[in-house]
């Protein structure tokens, strides 16, 4: 397998250990968007310690305009999809929700398209139609509820797709003058710092107290956030942003995989169908075929 493939999978399959963690959390009280500061701070002080310790000098900023890298992945991105998804949930259900939340591929290959001037080849477009179908299987909004949908789920569930895509585009920008390393502090310290005004210290902050609750918070700021998204961002810098999104959909797969065998969730046949595809695709975008690379080399001038 090649190497930046796997550490996209990688990556993206952490993710989906996020519902471990999130889960013993809402036990504790806190809402969705409580969760999502907990997140960002927590990754972004065990980020910035590191660095401290290890690196101090790259922290600089080449330019001080590069911010805007940083606020794309952090707020418009990181902030803004959260934001939208918790919204979506609200006004529908958690499996519409997600299903919009993964038409992020769609996006980020036809912004690539147009930004990146990345092919839109046959095996990108079979490898999303199987993304898109497999997780609407997995996720259970297919047989789908026409009565169950509104029109404002349906807005706020594509601007979580929107948001999920700009992380793969911004840092495609920022890629080409920082590590990831560097770009997955500075995402999620803007991200802490824009979600600070929004957490509710008087009410519970004595919860940060609580050893285990510190424990759970640092865990998903560690393990699902700051190293996925740095060995993410790693293997975006060696492949396509259309090829990473597709292959990022492997994290409702593991999500529901850690439902069934931790949570003990129901696990059906279609889900079982759904997972096929996803993996399908996730094998199929690997496969290039050099004819039509070179086919189609010569509309990227």
């Amino acid at each position: 397998m090649n190497k930046a493939f796997l550490f996209i999978i990688t990556g993206a399959a952490l993710w989906g250990t996020i519902g471990w963690y999130v889960n013993h959390l809402y036990d504790y009280g806190f809402t969705p968007m409580e969760v999502v500061t907990l997140r960002a701070w927590t990754s972004a002080i065990l980020l910035l310690i590191f660095m401290l310790i290890a690196a101090p000098k790259k922290m600089k900023l080449k330019s001080f305009t590069d911010i805007r890298y940083f606020i794309g992945t952090g707020i418009f991105s990181i902030i803004f999809f959260n934001y939208c998804l918790f919204t979506a949930i609200e006004l529908s259900t958690i499996p519409m929700a997600t299903a919009l939340l993964y038409t992020a591929p769609a996006f980020v290959i036809i912004i690539s398209f147009f930004v990146f001037r990345e092919p839109l080849t046959r095996v990108k477009i079979i490898s999303l139609i199987l993304t898109l179908f497999g997780t609407a299987l997995v996720v259970g909004l297919i047989p789908i509820n026409l009565q169950a949908i509104q029109i404002g789920s349906i807005l706020f569930g594509l601007g979580s797709g929107i948001g999920y895509a700009l992380y793969s585009i911004f840092s495609k920008f920022a890629l080409k003058k920082y590590s990831s390393l560097i770009i997955t502090t500075y995402t999620f310290t803007v991200a802490a710092i824009a979600l600070t005004p929004f957490f509710p210290y008087s009410e519970k902050g004595h919860l940060l107290m609580d050893p285990t609750v510190l424990l759970y918070a640092f865990g998903l700021g560690f393990l699902p956030t700051a190293f996925a998204y740095i060995i993410y961002t790693y293997g975006l810098n060696q492949t396509e942003a259309s090829n990473a999104s597709i292959l990022s959909t492997i994290e409702p797969v593991v999500a529901s995989l850690i439902g069934v065998f931790i949570f003990q969730e129901a696990f059906t046949f279609i889900q079982m169908i759904g997972m096929g595809c996803i993996i399908g695709a996730v094998i199929l975008v690997q496969y290039r075929r050099r004819p039509e690379g070179r086919s189609k080399s010569y509309m990227q001038n």
